[in-house]
């Protein structure tokens, strides 16, 4: 299994969590995302974006790939057992991606918004899919853009930091 990754990247960060979390050995293919190969168009067309997971085939989009290896490597399941907080779980996780990605990456830029309002109006702690999709933005606005995290989402991290496969991601982003 080959995971095309880039460091920087929160979407690629949330997939390396969840292959840490269910203990599976892979290769990183480190790609520098201001200079993208052009192999990396051709394997995710047209935009060329990572994360990329092949593994027999190439399957691009990381909320895909944590579906494909939570049903993959059933063990360490990062979704509920119940098929409706499955379904929930998913939802929020499509509904993040649609509204609170683009508002970190805005506030990255300049921007100027309420991220730390945003944070705060996270459904944390219902499932660890959705937990593992959020948490690498979460780190990343307070260790790269200076986000003072509201008390509640915190806590939540401290949390989740006690997990080895978080407490490595902080280090990652901490070394950028």
């Amino acid at each position: 299994m080959k995971l095309i990754d880039a460091t920087r990247c929160p979407y690629c960060a949330r997939v390396r969590i969840a292959l840490a979390e269910k203990g599976i050995d892979h290769e990183a293919v480190l790609i520098d995302l201001k200079d993208r190969p052009h192999w990396l168009l051709e394997l995710n067309p047209p935009s060329g974006r990572v994360p990329v997971l092949e593994d027999g085939f190439v399957l691009p989009e990381s909320e895909v790939i944590m579906a494909y290896l939570d049903e993959r490597y059933p063990e360490r399941p990062l979704l509920p057992a119940d098929l409706a907080e499955r379904a929930r779980a998913r939802l929020a996780v499509h509904r993040f991606d649609d509204n609170l990605g683009d508002d970190y990456y805005a506030f990255r830029r300049g921007g100027d918004n309420d991220l730390a309002g945003r944070l705060e109006a996270l459904e944390v702690g219902r499932s660890l899919f959705a937990d593992v999709a959020y948490v690498p933005w979460v780190i990343r606005a307070r260790d790269l853009l200076g986000v003072e995290l509201p008390g509640r989402i915190a806590a939540w991290l401290a949390e989740l930091e006690q997990r080895p496969s978080i407490a490595a991601e902080v280090a990652v982003v901490r070394a950028l």
